[in-house]
């Protein structure tokens, strides 16, 4: 008589995302790349064309570099639709 076999559990490891979602647009569309050796991540959208370069320390990631730009991004604050003027009459 033989042993029952033993079940082979795998474990997935979740990768971290390469393509974002832009906080201008709303888009899943923004793409950063890191060059090796510059010490610089150019963050950009493909869809609205929202770009952004930032100074990042080594062995910084994209994910990082993401979190970066969206700082700034929410930071600045968004951009306000121009107030509405009272006329002459509407001020009496």
């Amino acid at each position: 008589m033989g042993r029952r076999r033993r079940r082979v559990i795998r474990i997935v490891k979740k990768k971290l995302p390469t393509v974002f979602t832009c906080p201008v647009c709303s888009e899943d569309a923004v793409k950063v790349t890191l060059p090796k050796g510059a010490g610089v991540a150019v963050v950009q959208c493909a869809a609205c064309g929202a770009k952004e370069e930032f100074d990042v320390p080594r062995g910084t990631q994209m994910v990082d570099a993401y979190c970066k730009f969206t700082d700034k991004y929410y930071a600045t604050g968004k951009p306000q639709p121009p107030a509405q003027e009272l006329s002459s009459d509407q001020a009496s």
